[in-house]
């Protein structure tokens, strides 16, 4: 094979590389282990806690207002937990906004009726390492963290559900 070949192929193998890298979800740390437990105020000015959902398949959604694909995902996300909610699927809404009214004014304007938590003090969104909006964390009925999701595109509520119904189909 003569320099120019060699060249050639080595560069196609780098564009593909790079192509297969940015086509795949970053692996997380934080698959397999047993998610953080945490509690945060809700819009309906209760407290929650992720360790009181143990039993079901849980989605913690991290978002904020000026963020536009967490506005795109919110209606399919809300559709998905009406979908599964009766079979043991939450989704928990953890805004990381400074203040809550654009939040709750969004969240009520996008019709989501589960539940939207505060993380105003960033605390949860730290223990999460989110670098990015939006972050989606699913946790298994066991509280094993089992996906992680950065950002948002079409086709990727495929892929949650999908990952959702395979969690829900699982015992113990």
């Amino acid at each position: 094979m003569n320099y120019s070949h060699r060249l050639f192929a080595n560069v196609l193998l780098a564009l593909l590389l790079l192509a297969v890298s940015t086509a795949l979800p970053a692996a997380s740390p934080m698959i397999g282990r047993t998610a953080d437990d945490f509690a945060l105020k809700g819009m309906d000015g209760a407290n929650h806690r992720l360790s009181e959902l143990r039993g079901q398949v849980v989605m913690v959604n991290f978002w904020a207002t000026w963020c536009g694909p967490c506005r795109e995902e919110m209606p399919p996300m809300n559709a998905l937990y009406q979908r599964y909610k009766s079979l043991g699927f939450t989704v928990l809404g953890v805004n990381i906004d400074d203040a809550q009214a654009g939040a709750e004014k969004m969240a009520k304007k996008l019709g989501v009726s589960y539940p939207i938590l505060f993380d105003t003090d960033k605390k949860v969104s730290k223990q999460y390492k989110v670098s990015g909006m939006p972050t989606t964390v699913i946790i298994d009925r066991n509280g094993k963290v089992r996906h992680v999701h950065f950002g948002y595109k079409k086709g990727y509520m495929d892929n949650y559900q999908k990952e959702v119904r395979s969690l829900l189909a699982e015992r113990g």
